[in-house]
């Protein structure tokens, strides 16, 4: 990881003791400088090309002075040396034009370098986040991360950069200039650089307090519009445009605030500039053109100090006009740091070992486990359970038993806040998560489909998978026949998640997923919940194929699910209250035959 990072990590662990204090920012420049190292001879050619540019361009008025004063007001008739000028200010304007354009492209090709590795760094370092990061993250905000926060650091090359280097040197080169046509006016015109420098310090806080308001509401906007188009059906079923649309336009007119009382800051902060520059043109044609008339001064040298100062003035409103973009570019900064900053709350251990596949059994034990999210009250309490390798295991309860949580700790999406959690006989958090998701299988009951082929899909992009590998696997638990229906057979695209599937379609291509990918333990999570009877039936047979030779848990919805299961584990208010065959279970008369008859009682209505 970068050093910026590391510091940033360092400042931010610090802040963290003292609740109170406020958040730190680091500078952009100092963030990205260990990121520039790498490009260090494209900068430098930037800063040559530049130097020759500006200088090319910088000459042309004092060639128009020495015309002017030599030629023109000097009279001594030499036609052919103002060809020659002429000649040599076309040839300067050319030098210009071309050296700006292999500055400008060579600086985006090393920005742009720059911004892709951190926008694929920043993808990297989000997915490997915990789950209970995103349950209190909203995809929203992370979107506007990866998107727009990458984007003003881009912007940040492509604006401030490029800006603070051309017309900050400009600037270095005309005060040099000026000193050399004449000292006096130049030391008037400078009078206003303190002038300059108040207003810039005055603004700066207030500015970086705007910018970072509409980055906030940006990301609260985008948020909010993400969370209700991935709810849109549930919005329509209950009606409920109207109120999302009065939520969104409060959001909404923030935002348009936070962006009008960003330009209107703006504005003013730029204007107050324009009218610096036009008093000192207007004191420079006055106090120049008096010399003038004193003869004490030369007609061409005030023309090229009132060019040069147009010019002295125009790269200060380009630098300041980009004090936004630079805001931008430093409140998106601390937003993408404040993510490298966080570590995953699961993470492997040094000395964690990965476990052979083709040497696993599939044994599982829970051994005294508590968990509760957060570190809130626990949602399972000191619960034992032993899984014998090979058996299918099938857990019910209603919403809120803890069975999901379960799930998850097996997965080791959360760390359990008490016990642990065995795979023969080998704590989980001793084995790299890659090796622990490679030994499981989970199928949840919203199977997620990528943009992509059927085929990808089924191997999850992993070219090592042969086609024949994943024809056989669709043939084995019955995708094939859908598939070969299908206008491109397993070269079909699918939208995302799989839109244009049924439900049953897209787990029966999950179901060969397990079978390409081949994990020893077996997970499914209500995968059965929202299909048909005769689609379940499908999945039922695929899954007692699939189930072969593993260890199986089935978190059922439907207790039909797992009435052939060798054990049921009944589940209430995250402990086991009971456990045994299906028949074992109704003959004992408690919780799951309460469960089972409501069940049929259900079904019976729904036959009716």
């Amino acid at each position: 990881m970068p050093q910026a990072i590391n510091n940033w990590q360092m400042d931010q662990k610090t802040d963290l003791s003292k609740p109170a204090a406020k958040p730190k920012y680091i500078s952009t420049f100092r963030a990205l400088s260990s990121y520039a190292k790498p490009h260090w001879l494209a900068f430098l050619g930037v800063f040559l090309f530049t130097v020759v540019a500006i200088s090319a361009e910088l000459l042309q008025p004092f060639l128009v002075k020495i015309a002017i004063d030599d030629m023109l007001i000097g009279g001594n008739g030499d036609y052919s040396g103002l060809l020659v000028i002429g000649g040599v200010y076309l040839g300067l304007s050319l030098l210009s034009l071309l050296f700006t354009y292999m500055q400008n492209n060579l600086l985006q090709y090393a920005g742009q370098s720059i911004v892709a590795r951190i926008r694929k760094q920043l993808f990297e370092h989000i997915s490997k986040l915990s789950m209970s990061y995103f349950d209190r993250m909203p995809s929203g905000s992370l979107i506007t991360h990866v998107s727009s926060d990458t984007e003003a650091i881009n912007q940040f090359f492509n604006q401030v950069l490029l800006s603070l280097l051309r017309d900050g040197m400009t600037l270095v080169f005309i005060i040099v200039l000026m000193f050399q046509l004449d000292v006096q006016l130049t030391l008037y015109c400078l009078i206003l650089l303190p002038i300059i420098a108040l207003i810039a310090i005055g603004f700066r806080s207030y500015m970086r307090k705007t910018y970072q308001m509409a980055r906030t509401r940006l990301s609260r906007l985008v948020a909010f519009t993400a969370e209700n188009l991935s709810g849109m059906n549930l919005i329509q079923v209950f009606h409920q445009e109207k109120e999302q649309g009065k939520q969104f336009k409060e959001r909404n007119d923030s935002y348009f605030q936070a962006n009008v009382r960003e330009i209107r800051t703006n504005v003013l902060f730029n204007r107050s500039f324009e009218i610096l520059s036009n008093i000192s043109i207007a004191l420079v044609t006055w106090l120049g053109g008096k010399a003038v008339l004193d003869t004490n001064l030369e007609f061409g040298v005030l023309y090229a100090f009132i060019t040069y100062i147009r010019q002295f003035f125009q790269p200060i409103n380009t630098i300041t006009q980009q004090w936004n973009t630079l805001q931008s570019a430093t409140v998106a900064v601390n937003r993408i740091w404040g993510i490298f900053a966080i570590d995953p709350e699961v993470d492997d251990r040094k000395d964690a070992k990965p476990l052979d596949p083709a040497l696993v059994e599939g044994n599982i034990s829970f051994d005294g486990v508590t968990f509760g999210y957060g570190g809130g009250s626990p949602v399972i309490r000191d619960l034992d359970l032993h899984i014998k390798a090979g058996s299918m295991i099938g857990i019910v309860g209603t919403t809120g038993a803890g069975k999901s949580s379960l799930i998850s700790l097996l997965c080791r999406f959360y760390d359990v806040s008490a016990g642990n959690v065995t795979i023969d006989g080998t704590d989980i958090r001793n084995i790299p998560q890659a090796s622990l998701h490679r030994i499981i299988g989970l199928v949840q009951q919203e199977p997620y489909l990528y943009s992509g082929t059927i085929l990808d899909n089924v191997r999850l992009f992993d070219e090592t998978i042969t086609r024949e590998a994943v024809i056989r696997a669709c043939e084995f638990v019955g995708a094939d026949p859908l598939i070969r229906q299908m206008k491109d057979g397993y070269d079909t695209r699918l939208s995302e998640r799989g839109s244009g599937l049924s439900a049953g379609e897209r787990q029966l291509i999950s179901f060969a997923r397990i079978i390409v990918f081949e994990p020893k333990i077996l997970i499914l999570d209500e995968a059965t919940a929202n299909l048909d009877s005769h689609t379940e039936q499908l999945i039922q047979s695929a899954l007692q194929l699939v189930s072969a030779g593993r260890t199986t848990i089935v978190i059922a919805h439907r207790l039909s699910t797992i009435m052939q299961a060798d054990r049921i584990i009944v589940m209430k208010k995250g402990e086991i209250v009971e456990e045994g065959t299906h028949t074992e279970l109704v003959d004992i008369g408690g919780y799951y035959e309460e469960l089972y008859r409501h069940s049929q009682g259900k079904s019976m209505t729904e036959a009716g």
